[in-house]
């Protein structure tokens, strides 16, 4: 088996299973909350570690870590009305200690290590937090639990991905944005936001073919796919613009043949935070 032949027969292996266990996991909130939990934490200990390496930067990767996964939880938790808003103000807390505690490191560059400290949790955990608040909606007394809405994000991301691959082959000839992803085209941006916008409209078709259907009409959905597509494409450049910046083609090698946490879920640090303003802005507008 060829060298190349091999490298596609890992990233499809690794990718089957990558797409299964999102799928599966948002089949029980249980598991969407421990398979996520699990990915921030990855994400922040990847996140801090390139950090550290790449010049007078010091940040505490233990903390960091565990102050996201935290996060994460205490937002699954607030969001399923399992536990109350108090819950945050452990987090509040370490944030504090973090900032106080580099009175004492001697660091040579301390406004540096607050930067990423802050950083690791602004653009990795609160966003994976973000995944709870699309996931729960409150009904009264009762937290639903939507597995479909974080799904679909998801969905869409991939949706996009293939559509983007697909016509930028084949039509690509203008460059999307050059100085940070040369590989990128507008044909590719375009033709994935074309797709994503027929599968946002079946989706929304099957949810709202059911008996009582589901909360977004088929336009609501289309609307989300295409916030989806926009914000998926920034995270995928804001990522390619941190890792050009620190001078390294993958952010890790965890998953092999894609690279590191960052690099699969780099669109959804984005995505999922706008998804959050939209369903709320559709959600006031139809109340």
């Amino acid at each position: 088996m060829s060298d190349k032949l091999k490298n596609m027969t890992i990233r499809a292996i690794t990718g089957t299973i990558f797409v299964a266990a999102v799928v599966t996991c948002f089949l029980r909130p249980e598991a969407m909350m421990f398979l996520f939990a699990l990915v921030t934490a990855l994400s922040v200990w990847e996140f801090t570690g390139l950090v550290n390496n790449s010049g007078d930067v010091r940040v505490n990767r233990f903390i960091c870590t565990v102050a996201g996964v935290y996060l994460f939880l205490a937002f699954a938790g607030f969001c399923s009305g399992i536990t109350p808003a108090a819950v945050f103000i452990p987090y509040l807390l370490t944030v504090v200690y973090l900032f106080i505690s580099e009175l004492y490191t001697k660091a040579p560059n301390s406004i540096n290590n607050w930067a990423y400290t802050m950083l690791s949790q602004m653009y990795i955990a609160l966003p994976f937090s973000m995944i709870n608040v699309v996931a729960f909606h409150s009904t009264g007394d009762a937290h639903v639990y939507d597995y479909l809405l974080p799904l679909s994000i998801f969905i869409f991301l991939w949706t996009n991905d293939t559509g983007a691959y697909i016509s930028g082959s084949l039509l690509g000839r203008h460059k999307l944005f050059p100085r940070v992803s040369p590989g990128k085209s507008w044909e590719g941006s375009i033709g994935g936001g074309l797709l994503v916008l027929a599968v946002a409209a079946l989706v929304g078709y099957l949810a709202n073919s059911s008996e009582g259907g589901h909360t977004l009409s088929i336009p609501a959905w289309m609307g989300l796919g295409l916030v989806v597509v926009f914000f998926g494409t920034w995270g995928d450049l804001v990522e390619s613009l941190f890792k050009r910046t620190l001078g390294i083609k993958d952010s890790g090698n965890i998953l092999p043949g894609h690279g590191g946490m960052l690099d699969r879920f780099d669109s959804s640090l984005m995505a999922f935070p706008a998804a959050v303003v939209y369903l709320y802005t559709v959600t006031t507008m139809c109340a």
